[in-house]
């Protein structure tokens, strides 16, 4: 299996909307996903703050896609890149960040 996460980089007076993101743009992800062979779901994280306390998050917001292999999420993302990363600006101004992952665990 594989993760896809988009990190989205914290920067100081920077825009994000989680109220857009969560309701809006990944639940459309997850629409035009779900019926996709392959796709296992998604998952979003808010970054809350840094190892040292009081300092910020190396990422205001993660979102992630399971998928049973990379091909699997390309044929599901492919047809629908470009409404998914055009919608990008309706939330934030920061420019995400992209890496597959293999999940290793749980088994």
């Amino acid at each position: 299996m594989i993760k896809v996460s988009i990190l989205y980089p914290y920067q100081e007076g920077g825009r994000f909307d989680f109220d857009y993101y969560q309701s809006r743009h990944m639940a459309r992800a997850d629409e035009l996903f779900r019926s996709a062979p392959g796709y296992r779901g998604y998952a979003i994280e808010r970054g809350l703050g840094g190892a040292a306390p009081g300092s910020a998050p190396a990422y205001v917001a993660m979102g992630h896609f399971l998928f049973d292999d990379a091909n699997a999420f390309a044929a599901a993302f492919g047809p629908h890149a470009a409404e998914l990363q055009g919608d990008i600006p309706n939330y934030t101004d920061a420019r995400p960040l992209i890496q597959l992952s293999e999940v290793l665990l749980p088994r």
